[in-house]
């Protein structure tokens, strides 16, 4: 059995943290995602756990009324969808892909966030064997809306 020496074991363990550290998301390890639903609704969580799968962290509070509370964050009711998620500054509406929430966090656009308005079949958390429908990711701000993605 060979033996390796104390500074090797020390370098070795400091590499493998190192690398560790560069292949997570940088969103993974900086931001929560704070995410508002309903206590029923199915799509919502398969939405948080396709967000948990892309790596983020992911904190989620329950309530019964989120129309107060989509209002206060800017989200008019053509944006609106079943839950509503903050991170970094922004607001997350609906059923956007984990790839563009990384995008905004990346890029850093002036706007209050994104959404997905309503509950396209195909986005995440909306898959319902293998039927989709074309539909857009909204990049918005007051007095903004234009196409941040489509699919």
């Amino acid at each position: 059995m060979t033996r390796i020496s104390r500074r090797s074991f020390v370098l070795s363990a400091l590499a493998a943290a190192m690398l560790a550290a560069v292949a997570l998301p940088a969103h993974a390890a900086s931001e929560t995602l704070e995410v508002y639903k309903t206590p029923w609704c199915g799509c919502c969580t398969a939405w948080v756990d396709h967000m948990r799968e892309a790596g983020f962290a992911v904190r989620v509070t329950e309530m019964e009324d989120l129309e107060p509370f989509k209002a206060r964050h800017g989200v008019t009711e053509e944006l609106a969808s079943c839950h509503t998620a903050l991170i970094g500054g922004y607001v997350v509406e609906g059923h956007v892909p984990a790839s563009d929430v990384a995008r905004l966090l990346k890029e850093r656009p002036e706007a209050t966030g994104l959404a997905v308005p309503g509950m396209p079949m195909g986005s995440p958390g909306m898959e319902m064997d293998g039927h989709s429908e074309p539909y857009e990711v909204v990049l918005f701000a007051p007095g903004k809306r234009e196409t941040f993605t489509r699919y």
